[in-house]
């Protein structure tokens, strides 16, 4: 069975002089991208491509040097397509407490190799757990592009 989740582990590079920096949303936002394509192409096995990245809201600041998270789910499928459930968890390497820095929900394609959208594996659901995460997402979603 393929994998339907990803963690990604890193120290937060040091971009600036001086230690403790904050690093930039932009950043962040790259590796919640990183995770849900690694996520994303494990579970199509083919290149993938972000479709939807939605609400981010940054709940603390990430500072270099910190120890990161970012912990790509599954939550559901559709024919060519992978909602997903991303959320980048960071602390202090001194301290053993990670703290949530954002969670969104992200959509991908899968790709073939001539770039169009191919069908993908389908996935559902079957814990408590998962089936929460998969209303939450489909949520997430459905609110994002009701403002576009």
């Amino acid at each position: 069975t393929s994998m339907h989740s990803i963690t990604l582990r890193f120290l937060a590079p040091h971009l600036t002089t001086h230690a403790g920096a904050r690093v930039s949303g932009g950043s962040v936002l790259g590796w919640v991208d990183e995770a849900g394509f690694a996520c994303a192409s494990a579970w199509a096995r083919s290149d993938c491509v972000t479709a939807f990245v939605g609400n981010a809201h940054f709940l603390r600041p990430v500072h270099a040097g910190d120890l990161v998270e970012v912990r790509a789910h599954l939550a559901f499928t559709g024919e060519t397509s992978m909602s997903l459930a991303i959320e980048v968890h960071t602390g202090a390497l001194a301290s053993s407490e990670l703290h949530m820095v954002l969670h969104c929900a992200a959509v991908y394609v899968a790709l073939d190799a001539t770039g169009a959208p191919r069908e993908v594996n389908h996935f559902s659901p079957e814990t408590p757990g998962d089936m929460a995460l998969a209303q939450q997402v489909q949520a997430q979603i459905t609110a994002a592009q009701a403002v576009q």
